[in-house]
């Protein structure tokens, strides 16, 4: 009994700490845009995004938990090869992309509204020394988030969403601003790019279960029991997000910016009390997604080296690469990030498909050549957003919905096996 109090413990704990770590700002601003554009459909349009975004990131954490790592998901494209990809998800989730935008936008939703003139460069030094101290102890980072940041940006959230649906600032519409919901709400989860994120989460999940005393069959409860409480929080924190926003529908249309949606939205339900809220809870949900890409990425490169670079000079060489590029700005950022996460998403996903049907794969040749199939469209697409004429991407089937690459990817897996007979 005693141990089942303990395991039931570290469940929410450590699902407690993963909320927190999927939920950063950019899930603040998506939701409440989607609910706008969805209007009347707008349960519908939750319903896609949750199961594009959240859905696709615990379908991630499930297989990374029957691999026991990310490295098993990787492993069958062969060494370098495996290295390579992960090396650049936890480069994009981490250094060059994810973590700088953290204090950027921290630092533009949290600092700028109620304090002008600060500057941006002190700002961010002083961010990062704070995400480094949280991070110098890794054993202890996910009691750190899960015991005392998350309950604070928990009450945060429900405060404002409570209040928004006790009192509603409007009624739902009968209109609907975008063309296909279904599309809208998959085009939103895709786009928060939480599969990357859940590769690079399930390193600090792993060994934090594990520093609590679990393996094999009590491994897979915990874990799996995290992740379902850091699904229904998310699943409660995102219907009410999306919600508020389709109540702001008779003052803006999709041309309203989604950072100054969410700030009309707290105005409107809490005046300047919840910008001061609102503030507080964009810092919370930034710092401590922060401390999760800090901690995961370098003890992903500490472990890739073999522990010849150690966990506390990683930590403090990622925060200090991290400060520099959070100074270009939030936008910046954010533009940079959108084609590099596009190219390195579908691949991924693939091999997160096949790693659950992995023992009835015999060929590594499928896993090979169906993440080069992805690959390659997603170069391609990306290619034809920057102006390439490729206008048969947008014959693929999927294609409406992001996923163009699907297809290429099933055909190549098929071209991977034969390649595999023709051995034999």
């Amino acid at each position: 009994m005693k141990h089942t109090r303990k395991d039931l413990l570290d469940i929410f704990v450590i699902g407690f700490a993963l909320f927190s770590m999927f939920f950063g700002a950019g899930n603040v601003i998506f939701p409440p845009y989607l609910g706008l554009g969805c209007g009347k459909q707008w349960f519908l349009g939750f319903v896609c995004y949750y199961l594009a975004d959240i859905g696709l990131a615990l379908l991630a954490l499930f297989a990374i938990l029957r691999q026991g790592g990310p490295e098993g998901i990787t492993r069958r494209l062969g060494k370098v090869p495996a290295a390579i990809l992960m090396s650049a998800i936890v480069l994009c989730i981490g250094p060059m992309l994810a973590i700088p935008r953290t204090a950027a936008t921290t630092y533009e939703m949290s600092l700028a509204p109620l304090v002008s003139g600060f500057s941006p460069v002190l700002f961010s030094a002083l961010f990062f020394l704070l995400i480094l101290f949280l991070c110098v102890r890794e054993s202890a980072v996910v009691d750190i988030v899960g015991k005392i940041l998350t309950p604070a940006l928990l009450i945060g959230l429900l405060v404002l969403i409570i209040k928004g649906v006790l009192d509603p600032i409007g009624p739902v519409p009968d209109r609907v601003l975008v063309d296909n919901v279904p599309f809208t709400g998959i085009e939103a989860g895709y786009q928060t790019m939480d599969v990357l994120a859940a590769m690079v989460f399930g390193i600090i999940v792993l060994k934090s279960a594990r520093s609590k005393g679990h393996d094999g069959k009590s491994m897979f409860r915990v874990v799996a029991g995290a992740g379902v409480v850091a699904g229904a929080a998310l699943l409660v924190v995102y219907l009410g997000l999306t919600y508020l926003g389709v109540t702001m529908s008779r003052f803006f249309d999709l041309s309203v910016l989604r950072t100054f949606l969410v700030v009309a939205i707290v105005r409107n339900l809490m005046g300047y009390a919840g910008i001061v809220l609102f503030s507080v809870v964009v810092a919370l949900a930034c710092v401590t997604t922060a401390v999760a890409l800090v901690s995961s990425a370098a003890g992903y490169f500490s472990t890739l080296s073999g522990g010849r670079l150690r966990y506390s000079w990683l930590a403090a060489a990622i925060c200090l690469f991290s400060a520099v590029v959070s100074c270009i700005g939030l936008d910046q950022i954010v533009s940079i990030a959108s084609p590099v996460l596009s190219i390195v998403y579908p691949p991924t996903l693939v091999l997160i498909f096949l790693s659950f049907f992995d023992r009835h794969i015999r060929s590594d040749w499928v896993f090979r050549m169906a993440a080069l199939g992805a690959l390659l469209t997603s170069l391609l697409t990306t290619a034809a957003d920057f102006g390439a004429s490729l206008p048969f991407l947008a014959r693929l089937p999927l294609a409406e919905f992001g996923f163009g690459w699907v297809l290429p990817a099933v055909v190549c897996g098929f071209i991977g096996a034969l390649i595999e007979r023709k051995k034999v």
